[in-house]
């Protein structure tokens, strides 16, 4: 018989899960500190795209991440070997580590898992080679195309970077995808399957015909000449998202193991809840039900009501539909409390990630928890009537947060909500970057 290292734990209901570490890669900064320091500028990183020549788009505007070496996270033949999707993922990865502490080498590689997720992995750099192809023939080509591609890569990089050897998945459910990584991550602490996860987001799609593809669809703003302006939740003003690439990446642990390590704990992660419309590929449910039942499912799961949440950080998309339908759904949850909590969509800080946001705005949620500080929703100068919500002013809101949920809604009807609750016994410190 072979012996396998798995743990089967009766009682995997009370194992508790804590983030206590955050790495990232986004148009408004890089690291915990990075992004924090960037969503207090109170600015806009949307601007004209300087990735490629959008001349000919209806839209052509973007957040991109600007200064990124990704030999500042690992030697320059594995940075070759990795296009901008995987090198983000890892370097995200590696910040994450750092900022919790870890040596990957001291850890029981099979109690490591890895969850990310990506709408569209390494599409843009396919893109990329395919122009070689057509110039060249297949002599052109990057051998390492078919390893680049695949949205595993993000995932299976990571663990070979670090070595580590349970679960590992990369999920593809559009712009759900990484608050789907984080729940599944999650999951697999819950039940026992693993004691820490490297879980988050992925995205790198800023190439002409990935992009091009948004612009032709009308689903991307198109107010190119104030591009600081275009990404604006909630707004009557609002006329479509605004693409971007990055990444964010939590480190999830076991409480009573980040207890015995002395570990810094951001939050902990409560609750968790995915369903799907079933209805088109774009728009949302109309009623909102099952984005409403996602959101009840994470509440369930974390023990806590609707009653005892202080913060909604909405998806939020810039969009028409998912607006008012976002505002429809918050309101049936949480009832008449809809009316006393903070609000607020930060993608009119850094646009739509796609895969990546929903891991950049759980981040974003934890550093909330750790500085009693919810960021504006910016650009929202004229509310929608059908968006009736309290969204926190322009200066932000400084709030002492309990509960708060994060809400990720994607393409196909995917709905996810996490529920996160402060460190447990005021084991939350400032951050450390």
């Amino acid at each position: 018989m072979i012996a396998v290292n798995v743990r089967t734990d009766q009682s995997h209901a009370v194992r508790r899960v804590v983030v206590t570490g955050i790495g990232c890669v986004t148009p408004v900064g890089t690291g915990a500190k990075g992004l924090w320091e960037g969503l207090q500028r109170r600015e806009s990183a949307v601007r004209r795209v300087a990735r490629f020549d959008a001349s000919a788009f209806r839209t052509r505007i973007a957040a991109e991440v600007d200064n990124f070496s990704p030999t500042d996270f690992m030697d320059r033949q594995r940075a070759k070997r990795l296009d901008r999707f995987a090198q983000f993922a890892v370097a995200s990865a590696r910040m994450a580590l750092d900022d919790a502490a870890l040596d990957p080498a001291a850890e029981d590689p099979d109690r490591v898992g890895v969850q990310m997720g990506s709408a569209l992995g390494g599409v843009a750099y396919a893109e990329g080679q395919l122009g070689n192809f057509l110039q060249h023939g297949l002599r052109g080509v990057d051998p390492l195309l078919a390893l680049a591609v695949y949205g595993g890569s993000a995932s299976g990089n990571v663990s070979i970077e670090f070595g580590f050897t349970g679960p590992n998945s990369t999920n593809g459910m559009s712009c759900a995808s990484g608050a789907m990584a984080i729940g599944e991550g999650w999951r697999l602490i819950r039940d026992g399957q693993a004691d820490l996860v490297v879980a988050g987001g992925v995205e790198a799609p800023l190439a002409p015909l990935c992009y091009g593809a948004f612009a032709i669809i009308r689903a991307m703003s198109a107010r190119n000449d104030d591009p600081a302006r275009a990404s604006r939740p909630f707004d009557a003003g609002r006329d479509g998202f605004v693409m971007a690439e990055g990444a964010a990446v939590l480190i999830l642990e076991e409480l009573e193991r980040a207890r015995a390590r002395g570990a810094h704990i951001y939050g902990e992660l409560l609750g968790y809840g995915t369903t799907t419309d079933a209805h088109h590929m774009t728009a949302p449910r109309p009623d909102g039900a099952q984005a409403a039942r996602a959101m009840r499912i994470a509440l369930g799961t974390a023990g806590i009501e609707a009653g005892d949440i202080d913060y909604v950080n909405a998806h939020g998309s810039s969009t028409s539909l998912n607006d008012s339908t976002e505002t429809r759904v918050i309101r049936t949850v949480l009832g008449d409390h809809a009316d006393r909590v903070a609000v607020s969509g930060t993608k009119g800080y850094h646009g739509h990630a796609l895969g990546a946001t929903g891991a950049m705005e759980a981040a974003s949620t934890l550093l909330s928890f750790v500085h009693g500080w919810i960021p504006p929703t910016l650009n929202l100068e004229e509310p929608d009537p059908a968006c009736d919500l309290p969204y926190s002013g322009p200066e932000g809101e400084h709030r002492r947060i309990s509960y708060a949920i994060s809400n990720s809604f994607g393409f196909g009807g995917i709905n996810a909500a996490l529920v996160f609750g402060r460190a447990p016994n005021g084991t939350e410190g400032e951050t450390r970057g």
